[in-house]
């Protein structure tokens, strides 16, 4: 009930609050009020102990744009004439900053990016480990990968990599002012570095960069590099080596290009179908970055680099190479086309990389022929693999009066024919006898000898099932 009311019902002050449900004397006061017209009673202002030193304080908050400390500015206070606590000043300094801020606010407003227009990159790092993002700005597609460094030729390694895995691309490449990739800032506009030039030409897109120091025109980038950090990198670091890191990388982008995105309500990689219509197409060939060095392929089909060796195809004995280094990667290139037709990991200096597929096929085993020269011998090897075999198991077995015995080898083989000497002779092999006369014994034994084989697999025979009866039926009288 109204507390005017009350009171004209009960007629006390006291009644009055027990019907309203408040105290007799703010029944008094808002009855007073109302008798006297109804207005509320002047209030003036409350006085404070940093008045004096208010205008100082705004005057100074002004000059540095509100980034002045209350810590710094005590003691100029104290010398106007403030004496109040420092907490107390405190106050004073944040509500003059906050009346400065609500003036002067830049006025930001979101970024409405297009289809295909903006590529977005930077670089991080943690613990050592360099990680370079990017992200598509209209499907929030994002690329993460790891390097060991920041230098020129791994950014532009990284980028290319990045248009590969797009499938395009964009119209503006907007990067931090990064010191890889800018040649020197006139009247604050950035001149590209002359190679970010010429790559950014090859595949057609145009070199943006941010403003210096100001976070917030790149900040889809910055949030990605957080993002990489503390889901990716810290949880699941350390890392083995660059090659492990970035197939976590790889499968990490994965994931989290294949759910709904919080600030678009839709999946990046659902996304990037669509804008992929509208990224330029992709050169035939990768740009070459980076020093690149000519060499000219040995007889070994290798290429030296930093005094160790490299393979390369066949093909490319006595040919002009380029090669150049990328990321811990040694790359053999084909001066003419720019075809990568080698990729090295690097080695230390008098080691040697040597891929299979270069020569055809795995290295095949050593094999020593075996090649007869003198007469006993042609007439000895003509047996064929049996004599070969013959005469290298005695060799390795130590017989050093073999090539002697080989006239004896070849009289018995007129005596007993070829068949049945051939026959000894590979008796004599299968139980390592090696000399002429375990080979004569061997044929004076003749062909009624057991043959030796080896133990087969074991016998199983099924048993017929016959009823049995419990040892209690075969109890002697009752006694167990």
């Amino acid at each position: 009930m109204d507390i005017i009311s009350a009171y004209r019902e009960a007629g006390t002050y006291r009644g009055a609050a027990a019907i309203s449900g408040t105290t007799p004397k703010t029944v008094r006061r808002v009855i007073a009020r109302h008798e006297a017209g109804g207005g509320a009673p002047p209030r003036w202002p409350r006085q404070h102990n940093y008045d004096a030193v208010a205008a100082l304080v705004a005057e100074r908050v002004a000059r540095t744009a509100a980034r002045i400390s209350a810590k710094r500015l005590l003691p100029a206070a104290r010398a106007a004439g403030y004496s109040g606590s420092p907490r107390n000043f405190r106050r004073l300094v944040a509500a003059q900053k906050q009346l400065w801020r609500r003036d002067h606010h830049r006025g930001r407003r979101p970024a409405v990016w297009s289809p295909g227009e903006h590529l977005v990159i930077d670089w991080g790092s943690e613990g050592g480990l360099h990680v370079f993002c990017a992200v598509l700005a209209w499907s929030r597609f994002r690329f993460v990968r790891f390097a060991a460094d920041e230098r020129a030729e791994t950014t532009l390694a990284m980028l290319a990599e990045c248009f590969e895995v797009l499938g395009g691309v964009p119209g503006k490449v907007l990067a931090d002012r990064m010191g890889c990739l800018k040649g020197g800032v006139v009247a604050n506009v950035v001149v590209p570095a002359p190679e970010y030039l010429r790559f950014a030409a090859h595949y057609g897109f145009r070199a943006d960069f941010c403003e210096a120091n100001d976070p917030e025109s790149k900040g889809i980038v910055e949030n990605l590099v957080g993002y990489a950090k503390s889901d990716l990198m810290v949880p699941q670091a350390p890392f083995g080596d660059l090659a492990a890191a970035n197939e976590r990388a790889v499968a990490w982008c994965a994931e989290v290009n294949g759910v709904i995105h919080s600030e678009i309500c839709a999946v990046p990689s659902e996304r990037l179908v669509i804008e992929r219509e509208l990224l330029a197409g992709l050169p035939s060939l990768r740009a070459s970055t980076g020093r690149q060095v000519t060499r000219k392929v040995d007889r070994l089909s290798c290429v030296r680099f930093g005094s160790a060796r490299y393979s390369v195809p066949v093909r490319l004995i006595g040919t002009q190479v380029g090669v150049r280094t990328d990321d811990g990667r040694l790359l053999v290139i084909m001066t003419g086309t720019g075809q990568v037709v080698a990729e090295h990991v690097l080695v230390a200096p008098g080691e040697a990389s040597v891929r299979d597929e270069h020569y055809g096929g795995p290295r095949p085993a050593p094999r020593r022929a075996v090649r007869p020269k003198t007469a006993a011998e042609k007439a000895f090897c003509a047996l064929g693999p049996v004599a070969e075999a013959f005469i290298t198991g005695a060799a390795a077995a130590g017989n050093t009066r073999l090539g002697p015995e080989l006239a004896e080898l070849n009289t018995l083989r007129a005596a007993y024919g070829e068949e049945v000497f051939g026959a000894a002779l590979d008796r004599a092999v299968a139980f390592g006898r090696w000399r002429a006369a375990d080979v004569r014994s061997i044929l004076a034994a003749g062909p009624g000898t057991a043959d030796p084989r080896t133990a087969g697999d074991a016998l199983v025979l099924e048993l017929p099932v016959v009823p049995v009866r419990p040892l209690s039926d075969y109890a002697i009288g009752g006694l167990s």
